[in-house]
């Protein structure tokens, strides 16, 4: 048994609380900001949280408000949050001592959703080689682009390539353009490697390591049998909603050709599971977009990746717990596995707190502000989400609602098992069962 005092998800916690520390106090530095410009104590630690969260909601716009040291000190507590923080500390200690402790490894466990202790080292390496080359190729990608394709000077145009591509790769979402990535919404060299950024990232690092081990697809464990094409469908189904609903709206796709339309909805299909940019006026939406965005938030993306939520397949478990019960089966199973009580349990835990958690900050900012359920609800799963995308309430918010948001967005990363893990006061084991009895459900 772990004491309650080290257990590791408590320590995820504290890493993620002294990191969110460091950074608003180093945001609130007047190098941080523009000259002119001022940073209130909650504009800061917003920033740092949602940085660190990998959420990219703000209330300043970060083009004009952040100084250079202020944007890449948002793009480190970015990285950091993609690394993970202990998994980071991990990496270090290796660096340092060529060996990572019992406890640093249960940690990273938590952290990572590593299966395995004995892969913590190799999970360590694996999520900073990953992070570093992808994103460096998306840096490449978009650079040359912007400087061949917009007129952008070379430093200018690989800055911002840099830029976005961390904030794709983390699932931040924050630009350094007011109208996010709208004047490349027809453009599509960066449409497609901003997607590519946020998938890969989204998939989550158990998928991408076994993908990279080259494994065939009918040798993949049963966590990315279920991920990966629960977490495209998703993407599809978004992209196939925002065409039909959006095609005619005067404020959305309303203005572009058919070609354009589709590279637009698919776009912003995959964004309410990735990063969270946005090529159109999220504000102009159909409330029927808004809802299914929502939805899509609410899930995530895939399991120890950089998205938050529910997690593609905390929802994909739930359903294959749900066909089980209408088919009256005495056991859950899964593309040739049974599915373990454990398992089914945890994935309700996650869900219903989830609910609970979007549900709850919903009603708070609806009672401390004077905008409609549609706006309110969309920025509370969002940030839950880990997302960014904004109705652009955020800012106007009061600070009540400020705080709510940024619970939301520390719950939605760390994910509702953690957090309670690391709150409990020490694990309990039951000694005895009481008698059974069945309620009425329904």
């Amino acid at each position: 048994m772990i004491n309650g005092r080290r257990h590791p998800g408590r320590l995820v916690v504290l890493a993620f609380a002294v990191a969110v520390t460091v950074g608003t106090s180093l945001f609130l530095l007047p190098v941080a900001a523009e000259p002119g410009r001022t940073t209130s104590f909650m504009t800061a630690l917003f920033t740092a949280v949602s940085g660190l969260t990998g959420t990219g909601l703000s209330v300043v716009d970060t083009g004009t408000h952040w100084s250079t040291f202020g944007e890449v000190l948002l793009l480190a507590l970015a990285q950091v949050g993609g690394f993970g923080i202990m998994t980071l500390t991990a990496l270090l200690a290796l660096m340092i001592s060529n060996r990572i402790g019992l406890q640093l490894q249960l940690t990273v466990k938590t952290e990572t959703n590593t299966l395995n202790l004995g892969q913590v080292r190799r999970v360590a390496l694996g999520v900073v080689a990953i992070s570093l080359v992808v994103e460096a190729a998306g840096t490449v990608a978009l650079g040359l682009r912007l400087w061949l394709g917009h007129d952008y000077t070379p430093g200018r145009a690989f800055y911002s390539g840099l830029f976005h591509s961390v904030s794709a790769f983390n699932s931040v979402g924050v630009s350094i353009y007011p109208d996010s990535l709208t004047r490349f919404a027809t453009d599509p060299w960066v449409v497609v490697t901003i997607v590519l950024l946020g998938v890969i990232g989204g998939l989550g690092f158990p998928v991408l390591f076994e993908v990279l081990r080259g494994r065939r697809r009918k040798r993949w464990s049963l966590h990315t049998r279920i991920t990966v094409p629960v977490y495209l469908s998703l993407m599809a189904f978004g992209a196939v909603f925002v065409l039909v609903v959006e095609w005619a709206r005067a404020g959305t796709l309303g203005p572009y050709g058919v070609g354009e339309k589709v590279l637009i909805s698919f776009f912003h299909g995959a964004q309410p599971g990735t990063a969270g940019f946005n090529s159109l006026d999220v504000s102009q939406f159909q409330p029927a977009t808004l809802l299914v965005n929502d939805m899509l938030m609410f899930i995530g993306g895939g399991s120890a990746g950089t998205t938050g939520g529910i997690k593609v397949t905390t929802f994909a478990l739930l359903a294959f717990v749900l066909l089980a019960e209408v088919r009256a089966e005495p056991s859950v199973h899964a593309m040739g596995r049974r599915l373990g009580n454990d398992v089914q349990r945890q994935a309700v835990t996650v869900a219903l707190m989830g609910v609970g958690a979007v549900m709850t900050g919903t009603l708070v900012m609806l009672a401390t502000s004077s905008f409609r359920l549609d706006d309110v609800l969309f920025e509370a799963a969002s940030a839950f989400g880990g997302v960014g995308m904004s109705t652009g309430i955020t800012a106007q918010l009061p600070v009540v609602g400020q705080v709510v948001m940024m619970a939301l967005m520390f719950i939605g990363r760390l994910g509702p098992i953690t957090l309670v893990s690391a709150l409990a006061l020490r694990e309990r084991s039951r000694r005895y069962e009481l008698p059974e009895e069945r309620p009425v459900v329904g």
